[in-house]
């Protein structure tokens, strides 16, 4: 196993799902890496709180099979006892016990290992959701930093501010706003490279950030510009409002 698919067995390993040769293995690793043993406290932490937090019933058709199966055990009669038979199996109340504890028990497992995999899927949506905000901020610090970056600036509604930053080496542009209001109940800002007049889509915003840093989508190419209006919620092909602002690519 690479170091490289070791790194990704974090979230296994901290809901003990790993079997004993790739656990053994990963153990060898996280002594001698840092980052991973933090991930795992970080992760077991949470599949800890997750477990105390959730509670999982077991589906229907697994709870009608038990309870099916319960009524198909043979009833001991009481001359019986409770005693052993001779095959050594419990009898009589025990022996009903036996089967009623049994049949909770496959359905506490049952719960338990949905619960267990629900939290291995949360952890690596979290794992998931979190390279990607780090690839996200990444993007914008490189166009933020880049030596040809050059900034526009307009006011927008309400107060609202807006600026623009452009890097033509690294071809791509960052929308930052400020203090901007919520747009209406199902609309969206959508933001737009202007290439010639003609409105190229380049991204939504989150409608409910007021100030919010966006990576436009897509290369700037040839655009002159961009823009920022209302649209519908999911966005439009084309804009349907009139911008709130129209902004110009100034050259650093």
């Amino acid at each position: 196993m690479t170091t490289a698919e070791l790194h990704t067995l974090t979230g296994a390993y901290a809901l003990h799902a790993l079997p004993d040769d790739e656990r053994l293995a990963f153990e060898r690793h996280l002594s001698a890496c840092e980052a991973c043993a933090q991930e795992v406290r970080e992760l077991s932490a949470t599949a800890a709180r997750l477990g105390l937090a959730v509670s999982a019933t077991p589906p229907p058709p697994l709870r009608e099979r038990v309870l099916r199966e319960i009524t198909t055990v043979r009833q001991e009669t009481p001359s019986q006892g409770r005693g052993m038979r001779s095959g050594g199996s419990p009898t009589g109340r025990a022996g009903r016990w036996t089967s009623y504890a049994l049949a909770a028990c496959v359905a506490a497992a049952a719960a338990f290992g949905g619960v267990a995999v629900w939290q291995n899927q949360v952890a690596q949506d979290a794992r998931q959701e979190a390279t990607r905000a780090q690839e996200h901020n990444a993007q914008v610090a490189q166009v933020l930093t880049a030596p040809d970056a050059a900034t526009t600036a307009s006011e927008l509604a309400d107060g609202a501010r807006g600026t623009v930053v452009v890097s033509r080496s690294v071809d791509r542009a960052v929308f930052l706003a400020s203090d901007l209001a919520q747009p209406p109940s199902g609309k969206v800002y959508e933001l737009w490279y202007d290439d010639g007049g003609v409105m190229r889509p380049a991204g939504l915003m989150n409608p409910s950030a007021t100030d919010e840093a966006v990576l436009l989508d897509g290369p700037v190419d040839g655009a002159s510009g961009m823009g920022i209006t209302i649209e519908p919620e999911g966005g439009s092909e084309q804009p349907t409002t009139e911008p709130l602002a129209v902004m110009e690519f100034r050259d650093a």
